[in-house]
């Protein structure tokens, strides 16, 4: 096994560099979310507003006994999407270097 990685280090580290970057490039773009709305998704969201705010007023008028949560499912988004960020960060930097070092000539094996 050790030969085979030995005989295979350039392949196998320009494959991971490689896989690692396209890994990176495609989580990122994917989690990013879209820059702007367009006019048919903003009339779908002011319809939907507008509908659960008339169900809303025809239902019953007493409030939820339950404590309000929002504030630590957002804290919680928040922490996934940093979580997210720095892990692309990560891979592409570890992508970079394994394609960097598979590219360095080592002087030792030339002698």
């Amino acid at each position: 096994m050790k030969e085979l990685f030995i005989k295979n280090r350039i392949v196998i580290l320009r494959t991971l560099g490689v896989l690692m970057l396209v890994i990176g490039f495609v989580v990122h773009f994917w989690v990013t979310p879209k820059e702007g709305f367009t006019q048919n998704e903003i009339a779908r969201a002011n319809i939907a507003r507008m509908e659960a705010r008339a169900i809303g007023d025809s239902g019953s008028s007493k409030k939820s006994s339950k404590p309000d949560s929002s504030k630590f499912l957002k804290e919680l988004k928040s922490n996934q999407e940093k979580q997210v960020q720095y892990m692309t960060i990560i891979v592409m930097i570890l992508g970079v270097g394994f394609l960097g070092y598979s590219f360095m000539s080592k002087r030792d094996s030339e002698q």
